[in-house]
């Protein structure tokens, strides 16, 4: 799946000139974290976030230095302070290194994107042209979809259900599955046997319950501790 089939293009922007005071009525009034800063054209040239408007001296947060670090920072610095601490206008606090993706990039990118950039919202640009903005939330429709579509796959047989919680244990890295024992009956699955992480424990019961036609796990699984070989069964 790609960028253009999550984003969205009904994009809330402001220009560079647009005041302080209505770049907050848009944020505002759209429950949004962020705007897109736009010049006449559509061309994206900077992003307003929240972050960029947390130190401000109408509220009293703009930051308060001791003389060392004004002697060290230097007037060029303090002077830059004061133009986000004390500037009215979108262009004077908006962040001009933007990341951005086009609307090919596919959500594998962009979640690692953001990941790596802590970012929660993206513009999306067709040759320099904003054309949608992507975001966490917009990632959360994809998910709720197959999620549905997962819950409503047909039941299936015993032996079935089975073979799928069989293969998938198999597939996985985690855990040592060939001990595990698999019992279905009427689709209630009952997993039994030796594991060695007691975190193998958690995720063979979700792999168990993701299967369709399964309607109950029971978990009888012992672990073996491996500093005292103690044996540990289920906590219910």
């Amino acid at each position: 799946m790609q960028v253009q089939n999550v984003m969205a293009t009904n994009v809330a922007t402001v220009q560079p000139d647009t005041t302080l005071a209505d770049a907050l009525e848009v944020m505002l009034d759209r429950r949004i974290s962020g705007l897109p800063v736009v010049d006449s054209g559509g061309r994206l040239v900077g992003v307003l976030t929240e972050g960029d408007l947390l130190r401000r001296t109408e509220t009293g947060t703009e930051p308060r230095h001791g003389r060392w670090f004004d002697f060290f920072a230097g007037p060029g610095r303090l002077a830059a302070e004061y133009v986000r601490t004390h500037g009215r206008q979108v262009a004077d606090l908006m962040t001009e290194e933007i990341v951005t993706v086009a609307p090919e990039t596919t959500l594998t990118e962009l979640v690692e994107l953001m990941e790596t950039k802590h970012i929660k919202r993206v513009p999306v640009l067709r040759d320099g042209v904003l054309v949608g903005v992507v975001s966490r939330a917009d990632l959360l429709r994809p998910l709720l979809h197959a999620l549905k579509a997962a819950a409503q796959l047909d039941p299936v047989t015993d032996r079935e259900i089975h073979d799928a919680i069989a293969a998938e244990f198999a597939r996985q890295k985690w855990g040592t599955a060939d001990v595990v024992q698999i019992e279905v009956v009427d689709g209630d699955v009952v997993l039994a046997g030796t594991i060695y992480d007691n975190r193998d424990r958690a995720a063979m019961i979700v792999a168990a319950r993701n299967v369709p036609g399964v309607a109950a796990v029971r978990d009888e699984l012992t672990w073996m501790e491996p500093v005292t070989g103690a044996a540990v069964g289920p906590v219910f």
